[in-house]
């Protein structure tokens, strides 16, 4: 979907995984790690949902060590995404 950010896929900020399911980035807004789901969509199949959200705790594990993972999609509904928070309940800046 062309209109869609995160299907556009931009490299704005430093990415940390790729792969055909889904990639791993530093989100613009929080600067966390995100993952997002190479399909448009918001329900992913059970099998893809492990795999994107297993790479997002190794890169989060790395990025800002002990994380929560928080998959309320907030400003971006209709496109399956993630993002790894810091322990103690960080949002935004």
């Amino acid at each position: 979907m062309s209109d869609c950010m995160l299907c556009r896929a931009e490299r704005i900020t430093p990415w940390f995984h790729e792969d055909e399911i889904c990639w791993v980035a530093e989100c613009e807004i929080c600067e966390t790690p995100m993952v997002v789901w190479r399909e448009h969509g918001v329900d992913p199949p059970p099998e893809h949902l492990l795999h994107m959200l297993a790479h997002l705790k190794d890169v989060a594990h790395k990025q800002i060590g002990e994380h929560w993972v928080d998959q309320h999609m907030r400003n971006i509904p209709d496109h399956w995404h993630a993002h790894a928070r810091p322990a103690g309940g960080f949002f935004g800046r």
